[in-house]
């Protein structure tokens, strides 16, 4: 029988450093407990009080809440597969017919239709971000970039979006192509994204601190470069990184796709759908990592890894899981990322050497 075994170290409002916040549970199965290189009984919870510029700054709880910047996909694929299951849309529907009508398509230069299997794979061909929102972010770029590119905006940039690869040839990174599957999940729905991810996934899985509020309490404060910033506001495009979390939430999140939801924690559509964004869709270019709905997978030591990463201007998050060891890390940090991406690094390594027994 594995052991259960885990903990937190959650990083403080504390400038001019990284401070690691790892998450890691190790469960048995059926019990109720951007790119690195190659809450359950008996979780255990480290707090330590960190001193900064001559002060003792609080220490973080597993409640205190973190931008998890483009980890926020990893709901999004969800979300998208939780509405497949329930029959309210299909992988392959093209995007244009799950947006606003009055919203003008982009141009796609191939008779095959941009799907919303594409835009959770990141192979629509849209660039990584929409036309227009590198004009309006410039003003605010160090602090609040996505600030003033709002729902407009975005209906804006997709009229003036031409694509011309065809649609699910090519890999390409894209925040806008999630971003838009997001604003496409909401159209569907009939909630903004916020409400309607609560609605689908946090309150079934029990993700009691997780949503879209830049406002939310118990929030830690990001720093970059030793300044302290605003919350990390994104309207135009929440699906691709606007989702806040706790690491108690985070450990629900990634435990719920170990195990599926808990007793009466959402129907079989949920459960389908947690299996179905593990489920390998192409291979990555000029590596032997694959992608799922927006998940990369990669084997190694003989188990499958499962990982993403995300950051904003003052916050760095990892995320990962192993269904062969029953293993999940989240790492937290509130500083922005580095060049060298040291911190998701370190929590890759975490979850491949426990993910081996380690």
């Amino acid at each position: 029988m594995k052991s259960r075994r885990g903990g937190t170290a959650d990083a403080c409002s504390v400038p001019d450093r990284n401070r690691l916040g790892v998450t890691q549970h190790d469960v048995d199965r059926g019990r109720d407990p951007s790119e690195p290189d190659g809450g359950g009984r008996g979780r255990r919870v480290r707090r330590a009080h960190v001193p900064a510029r001559g002060r003792w700054w609080p220490p973080c709880t597993p409640e205190t809440v973190f931008e998890l910047g483009s980890v926020s996909k990893t709901f999004t694929a969800l979300l998208l597969a939780e509405m497949a299951a329930e029959g309210e849309l299909a992988l392959a529907d093209p995007v244009q017919s799950h947006l606003p009508a009055d919203w003008r398509p982009a141009a796609v230069r191939s008779t095959e239709p941009i799907r919303l299997l594409h835009l959770a794979t990141h192979t629509s061909g849209l660039p990584r971000l929409p036309p227009g929102l590198l004009a309006s972010a410039v003003p605010d770029w160090a602090g609040n970039p996505y600030a003033a590119f709002g729902d407009d905006r975005l209906r804006t940039a997709l009229a003036r979006t031409t694509v011309r690869l065809r649609p699910g040839s090519r890999y390409r990174y894209s925040n806008y192509g999630v971003g838009l599957l997001g604003r496409a999940l909401a159209e569907t729905g009939g909630l903004p994204y916020g409400q309607l991810l609560a609605e689908r996934v946090c309150r079934p899985l029990e993700l009691t601190a997780t949503g879209c509020s830049p406002d939310a309490p118990d929030r830690a404060i990001g720093y970059r470069r030793g300044r302290a910033l605003p919350p990390w506001n994104i309207p135009g495009l929440p699906g691709a990184g606007a989702v806040r979390s706790s690491g108690a939430d985070l450990l629900r999140f990634l435990r719920a796709h170990l195990d599926g939801p808990r007793r009466g924690g959402g129907g079989s559509a949920l459960k389908e759908a947690l299996d179905e964004v593990q489920r390998a869709r192409l291979r990555r270019p000029h590596s032997s990592d694959e992608l799922c709905l927006v998940w990369n997978r990669r084997h190694s030591g003989g188990r499958d890894l499962y990982f993403h990463t995300g950051g904003t201007r003052g916050f760095t998050a990892f995320v990962g899981f192993s269904p062969e060891a029953a293993t999940a890390v989240a790492a937290l940090a509130n500083t922005g990322p580095t060049l060298d991406g040291r911190f998701v690094q370190a929590g890759y390594e975490l979850l491949r050497t426990v993910a081996r027994g380690g």
